[in-house]
């Protein structure tokens, strides 16, 4: 599957609280050599060094924190790749690898997780994830794969739908600078079900960086050039996505717009308070976004308004204030850590909170 014209103000997300954590992860390693080349070094190797020199590259920006899933030539299961994105609370999770053929194929394309399209992308997957065989107590590990078969991931959009169109933009980006400023062929971004994307929970993609089967792109994977040039266009990708992307305004911003959070006595269970209505404030945003589930982490019934140049957005609408308990649990479970209640009475007309409950 291909993706185009992905809209980046639709996916603004709420900052990072910390660092902007990227997990690189290099492809392959120690008795899994990745696919073989013919001449020069193998798979492994390429994307080992491609990665080392893309951590390097993100490094230089202080709001950036790399963490490798392997900086030298060990063996990692994939599950442990993803463990390690996971445990770290990562904000995306990178995996570089090359790509191969029988005949003189050449590009670069990258995927994000998703079901087999086509043949093609299958086989992509098949050969990235065979190396599970590798793995001890593999059949236990992976019992809910048939990596034959294009539903073999079943669940997948189930588990990863809220970050597909993150991985999309940047996977993007990354095929953008890689056909601007590279001129590489650009191959598109694609969707399959690789195990090392299924595992992460986190806006993750795959980049098959060219083919070492490939007589002339072979030469330039393997090149110091060519590596730092691929790390370089990674890096950018990485740096427009968290620029576009985590573009809501602070807490320290909104506080100096006088929103305050009430306190409150606790109001009797299913408190309906008639001509009011509550709702569950998430952010407030320069841009205008549009009231999708994927753009606020899945949640749904998504309400926006303006006041002044800010526009606010809004979770719920229900005069039943135990009912806007629940959803501000809710949204505090998504990650909207700062949300509160608030409440409106006709005409979008915001009054006190604790004036209503009183």
């Amino acid at each position: 599957m291909s993706f185009v014209n992905v809209n980046a103000t639709s996916l603004t997300q709420k900052p990072p609280s910390k660092k902007f954590k990227v997990v690189l992860d290099a492809g392959h390693g120690g008795k899994d050599h990745g696919k073989p080349s013919k001449v020069g070094s193998p798979e492994k190797d390429i994307a080992l060094k491609i990665v080392l020199a893309l951590g390097k590259e993100l490094a230089k920006n202080k709001d950036i924190e790399v963490i490798y899933t392997r900086k030298k030539d060990v063996f990692i299961d994939l599950h442990e790749r993803g463990r390690i994105a996971n445990k770290a609370e990562a904000d995306l999770f990178i995996s570089v690898h090359c790509n191969a053929h029988t005949s003189q194929a050449y590009g670069a394309e990258t995927y994000v997780l998703g079901l087999h399209r086509n043949a093609t992308n299958l086989n992509v997957a098949k050969a990235e994830n065979a190396v599970v065989f590798l793995e001890e107590n593999y059949e236990e590990t992976y019992a809910q794969y048939d990596l034959n078969s294009p539903e073999s991931a079943i669940g997948l959009g189930l588990m990863q739908e809220e970050f597909l169109d993150q991985s999309v933009f940047l996977a993007s980006l990354v095929q953008d600078n890689f056909r601007k400023k590279l001129k590489r062929k650009d191959r598109s971004v694609k969707q399959a079900g690789f195990i090392v994307l299924h595992q992460t929970v986190m806006p993750s993609v795959l980049i098959e960086t060219g083919f070492i089967t490939n007589t002339n792109e072979r030469k330039y994977l393997n090149s110091q050039k060519g590596q730092l040039a691929l790390a370089r266009a990674i890096a950018g990708a990485v740096g427009e996505y968290k620029e576009k992307v985590f573009s809501y305004l602070t807490n320290e911003t909104i506080a100096d717009q006088e929103v305050i959070v009430p306190e409150v006595e606790e109001a009797q269970p299913d408190k309906i308070v008639t001509g009011v209505t509550f709702k569950v404030q998430l952010a407030a945003s320069k841009r205008k976004l549009k009231t999708k589930p994927y753009n606020f982490k899945g949640l749904k019934e998504i309400s926006r308004l303006k006041k002044g140049k800010v526009f606010k957005y809004y979770y719920g609408a229900t005069s039943n204030y135990t009912e806007i308990k629940r959803k501000l649990e809710e949204a505090k479970k998504k990650g909207y850590t700062t949300a509160f209640i608030v409440s409106f009475e006709e005409n979008n007309i915001q009054v006190p909170l604790k004036q209503v409950l009183n």
